[in-house]
């Protein structure tokens, strides 16, 4: 056998065996990748993924993921995946089982999980999360060997329900196949539970199929791979993970616990009553943001917050009295937010009228808007970005900007971080007997007077929130 470059990770185990009718020096690396050679040339399985290998009589068939956009194929192609088997006959049954001892040991030392929760949101975007889960998702589980518990949800706040009382030692983590709303229940029911910090040790996983997918496209762009069913479920296959910060939407007792975004005024205003227009898909939000600047709507209130480091020249000082909470034995079971003295930090304040105020937890409200480009996964902080009063013309140029981030860079906006953050709402500039939306991560959080379906009941009122947020609390499957 020819010697090994040195510049090559280490093999776990080198042995000649029969590929493709020849036999073959063939090599298994320290990091999982496959090396033979064939017809003079040497080649190797590209991306390092084997998802697991079956023995088929004196053979032993190796299931991997091929990159595309590695060797001949096109560049552009680049983080996109093919399944492919590569198929090798070891030259005696000693060394076939040595190879097999080898590779299930590979596999057992990459920490992958072995059995997950799956949520499929059949009513969701436009409405393909069953055929995409069947199609691109499950096959791809299947040949990893990984166990799949799956659920569709019924209704809304479904899996929210289940996460509350699963026995999640069962699982090594939940997915979901869906938008972002089914995460937003899953975390919820998690704070909920009475052993909450077991609970989010449980790492959740997202599948694109909703018309939002923000907190996917979050994880899958900044490494170059595409915002597809299948890289993300490649990301969850490999299993590495990342924190996530939570933030907690308190209304005297009431919470909500948010890790997407927060938004009052002409982007709240634009996700809820985009509504009617779901069949469009993630197309309905441009429609309908059109409509929205044409007939620009502006709101009294007052935002109030703490920013971060290097932020301070934001707004005008302010006081803010903290709301007081219930003694601890009077609290129900859970989570119940972020144990910050908010009372000691240095408020500062902005008062309307307000286009927007927009908070974010992550880069990317969809897959087609990076609403906050500076924003980190787990630094403790919710990006903020106030808009106020601007021409339409101004306005719909900022807007425009939204699917690259630079919008944060025109004059009419303001783009800062934050620890903690109250908003008092008020009425519409034009029309003082109608109120606004707030939205919470595609859900509306509150309803004030004479706006969109203002008859149907929300989690809180239209009045003061405080938001505070809790670095690191949650736990994704990440592609990093």
């Amino acid at each position: 056998m020819d010697p090994q470059p040195e510049n090559d990770p280490p093999a776990v185990i080198s042995d000649r065996v029969i590929a493709n009718g020849i036999v073959t020096p063939l090599i298994l690396t320290i990091d999982g990748e496959l090396r033979w050679t064939e017809s003079g040339r040497r080649k190797s399985t590209v991306g390092k993924d084997i998802l697991s290998f079956v023995v088929e009589g004196n053979k032993v068939r190796v299931k991997t993921l091929v990159e595309r956009g590695a060797g001949i194929c096109c560049k552009e192609n680049a983080g996109d995946y093919t399944r492919k088997d590569f198929v090798f006959e070891p030259l005696s049954d000693e060394s076939r089982k040595i190879w097999c001892d080898k590779l299930h040991q590979h596999l057992q030392s990459l920490g992958r999980p072995k059995k997950l929760l799956v949520f499929v949101n059949p009513f969701g975007g436009n409405k393909t999360a069953r055929k995409i889960f069947i199609e691109e998702v499950k096959p791809l589980f299947e040949d990893a060997n990984i166990q799949l518990e799956v659920q569709e949800t019924k209704y809304q706040l479904h899996a929210k329900e289940m996460v509350r009382s699963i026995d999640v030692s069962r699982y090594d983590g939940i997915v979901c196949v869906s938008g972002d709303g089914i995460l937003v229940e899953v975390v919820n029911g998690l704070l909920e539970r009475p052993d909450w910090r077991t609970a989010l040790k449980l790492p959740i996983g997202m599948i694109p199929a909703g018309s939002g997918n923000g907190m996917i496209k979050s994880l899958l762009h900044p490494v170059g791979l595409p915002c597809s069913a299948k890289s993300a479920t490649i990301s969850i296959i490999r299993g590495r993970t990342r924190s996530l910060d939570v933030a907690t939407i308190s209304q005297g007792t009431t919470k909500f616990f948010s890790v997407l975004m927060l938004a009052w005024g002409l982007v709240a205003d634009i996700d809820i009553e985009s509504e009617k227009f779901r069949w469009m898909g993630s197309a309905r939000f441009d429609i309908y943001g059109l409509q929205r600047i044409l007939c620009l709507r502006q709101y009294n209130g007052r935002i109030l917050f703490v920013p971060a480091p290097g932020f301070e020249s934001y707004g005008q000082p302010a006081s803010y009295s903290v709301d007081k909470e219930l003694p601890v034995s009077d609290k129900a079971l859970g989570y119940q937010g972020p144990d910050t003295k908010l009372e000691d930090l240095e408020w500062r304040e902005m008062k309307g009228p307000f286009v927007s105020v927009w908070l974010h937890n992550v880069p990317w409200g969809a897959e087609n808007t990076l609403a906050a480009p500076n924003a980190k996964f787990s630094d403790g902080f919710l990006d903020l970005i106030v808009m106020k009063d601007s021409p339409k013309l101004a306005l719909l140029s900022l807007m425009t900007k939204l699917n690259d981030g630079t919008h944060v860079q025109s004059p009419y906006a303001s783009y800062l971080k934050v620890k903690a953050f109250v908003l008092e709402p008020g009425t519409r500039i034009d029309e003082p007997d109608k109120e606004g939306i707030i939205d919470s991560d595609g859900e509306v959080l509150a309803r004030g007077k004479k706006s969109y379906k203002c008859d149907q009941k929300a989690l809180m009122s239209y009045d003061k929130l405080q938001i505070t947020v809790d670095q690191g609390l949650a736990t994704l499957f990440s592609p990093e």
